[in-house]
This record gives C-alpha cells, sequence and structure tokens, in this order.
C-alpha cells in the first residue's frame, strides 16, 4: 500500500471484501491521462481487486476531483462484480448535501434529462449532449437560506458531473462551480457537493449496511457563513 497523503482519505469501513473510504476533495480516484498526481486507486494498492481495468482495480463507481465524501470500493473479483450489478440495479442508495444557488419553489423534485459531452467544451457535460445516457436525479430542500438553498441529493443513475448538470439545467448552479455557472462565494475552492450516506445490502454477508460522513471543514464553513448571509 503507497504511504498515505494527510488529508487525502479516512476508511470508514473495511473487511475483507469491500473498503467504504471518505474521500477527500482533492483526491483524485483512479489514474487518467490529464492527472498526473497521486490517485486513490494508487493509495490503496493491493488492497483492491476486481474489474477488467489495470488501472482502475476495485472501482465501481467514483467521485469527481472536487468531491468530497463516501465511496465503496471492492477488494476481490466477485464483489465488483456484485457491487457494479447492485449500482446497475439502483440497489446501492447514493446521497449527496449540495449548497445551491437561488431558492426552490417545491420542497422535493426530480431531475429526469439525459447527459451527454457537452459539444464545444470537451470538459463539461450537457443535458442532451454528445450520446447522451440516461440520468435522474431526485432533491429534497433541507435548508432554505437567504440566497441558496442547502438540499438532499440522491441518484438513481451516475453520470458524469450528473448533480452539478442537473442543477445547471433548472438553474439553480451549485455554490462554487463556475464550470457549470456557480457563483463563488463563502471562500470555496471547489463545488460544494459532498457524498454523505451510502446504503446498500453487503454482497457477501447480505447484511444491510449504512454509512454517513459529516461535511468536511471548507464545506461546514461555508455553509456557516451562508445561514449568516455572507457574500
Amino acid at each position: 500500500m503507497t504511504e498515505p497523503v494527510a488529508g487525502a482519505f479516512s476508511i470508514v469501513f473495511k473487511d475483507e471484501y469491500l473498503i467504504v473510504v471518505d474521500k477527500g476533495a482533492d483526491l483524485v480516484v483512479h489514474p487518467a491521462p490529464s492527472h498526473d498526481g497521486v490517485t486513490l486507486v494508487e493509495l490503496l494498492g493491493d488492497e483492491l481487486a476486481g474489474g477488467d481495468e489495470p488501472e482502475r482495480p476495485g472501482i465501481v463507481h467514483r467521485l469527481d476531483r472536487g468531491t468530497s465524501g463516501l465511496m465503496v470500493v471492492a477488494r476481490d473479483d466477485e464483489t465488483h462484480t456484485t457491487l457494479q450489478e447492485m449500482i446497475r440495479k439502483r440497489e446501492v442508495e447514493r446521497t449527496y448535501l449540495a449548497l445551491a444557488d437561488g431558492r426552490f419553489r417545491s420542497r422535493t423534485g426530480t431531475i429526469d434529462a439525459p447527459i451527454g459531452r457537452a459539444a464545444r467544451k470537451r470538459h463539461r457535460m450537457a443535458v442532451n449532449g454528445a450520446a447522451p445516457r440516461e440520468a435522474t436525479t431526485h432533491f429534497e430542500v433541507k435548508e432554505t437560506l437567504r440566497r441558496d438553498t442547502l438540499l438532499e441529493v440522491r441518484l438513481e443513475t451516475g453520470r458524469t458531473h450528473q448533480i452539478r448538470v442537473h442543477l445547471e439545467a433548472i438553474k439553480h448552479p451549485l455554490i462554487g462551480d463556475p464550470t457549470y455557472g456557480g457563483p463563488s462565494r463563502y471562500e470555496l475552492t471547489r463545488p460544494f457537493l459532498h457524498s454523505t450516506r451510502l446504503a446498500f445490502r453487503h454482497p457477501a454477508t447480505g447484511e444491510e449496511s449504512e454509512f454517513e460522513a459529516p461535511l468536511p471543514a471548507d464545506l461546514a464553513e461555508a455553509l456557516e457563513l451562508a445561514r449568516e448571509g455572507a457574500v
């Protein structure tokens, strides 16, 4: 196992089949041509197994760089296959906390809009972009603030940048996310998005498993500023 990087991630749960980690916002999940730094896959090293992509062992879903919070990774081939199937069947509950610009008219809602690659800005995704795939996001208002709204967001699908794209589409982009039109506030250097809860039936034992991760310091501080009405 590679020498840990301070603050990169913490292990929330670990057994012989899987690991649940709380990923730091700056950590990239797996190697990619656009990134030459350390990744979660490299830090966990031989702890991970499964899948047919050698650069992504154990990875069944991911969090973008800039998004913090909970992820589950596999430690053997069978667990990897089972977890992937569970995600495909929407049997893994993935819940996020998000701070969105503006106030919402309804307390709950569903955004059902396909997402594909943006035509002219390849680093962006877009509703009805190139080769769109179905995408469904559910949200619930947790707290209405002076300028913003704290949301609990639940994913049915897991498209790249899904929450960011869907909230932009309904004109409530994430605070701290200029890529998708979100305003810069509260000294944030990344989008206000945190994977706060994971729930699933353990693929080996069948036990109902639920994990939670509190907001990291930068988001907790930003939320307090938002509650105070700061700029």
